[in-house]
């Protein structure tokens, strides 16, 4: 792995579980960067032999103990972490997997300060301070057919 001090020079491949329950979707408040203090999907890196899906199942559990079913990968998104001065640290492609929700009730845990369902109006309303392109993420989990 190329590094230049503490810069990964490689994107770092992770998943976000976009859980779906009743036409709302499940949110956490991020911990950590990137995005710390704003609301995104469950998520995290890809562990070495641990399939998209796995990897997604478990970020769910880890980060909200709602267990569910994976329904496959529907997209990819790419997450910026940068610097104060904005030089970029970390590039991390997000690869989305569409879950259906099990069973248990989000409680916040691991990286995530709050988890809470959401519709989908109030992450296109603007309101709601949210990582980049999770709206249209939700949208199209949404409007998928399974």
């Amino acid at each position: 792995m190329a590094t230049a001090g503490t810069i990964t020079l490689h994107p770092i491949t992770a998943v976000i579980a976009v859980t779906i329950r009743a036409g709302v979707v499940l949110l956490v408040r991020r911990r950590n960067p990137p995005d710390a203090g704003l609301w995104g999907f469950p998520g995290g890196k890809i562990e070495f032999g641990e399939t998209v899906t796995s990897a997604a199942l478990r970020e769910l559990a880890e980060e909200t103990g709602v267990q569910a079913e994976g329904m496959g990968a529907f997209t990819a998104v790419d997450a910026f972490d940068k610097a104060e001065d904005g030089t970029l640290r970390r590039h991390f492609v997000l690869i989305a997997v569409r879950c259906r929700w099990l069973s248990g009730e989000p409680v916040a845990a691991d990286d995530a300060l709050e988890a809470r369902w959401y519709p989908l109006s109030m992450l296109e309303d603007g309101k709601l301070a949210t990582s980049l392109g999770v709206a249209e993420v939700a949208r199209l989990a949404l409007t998928q057919r399974g």
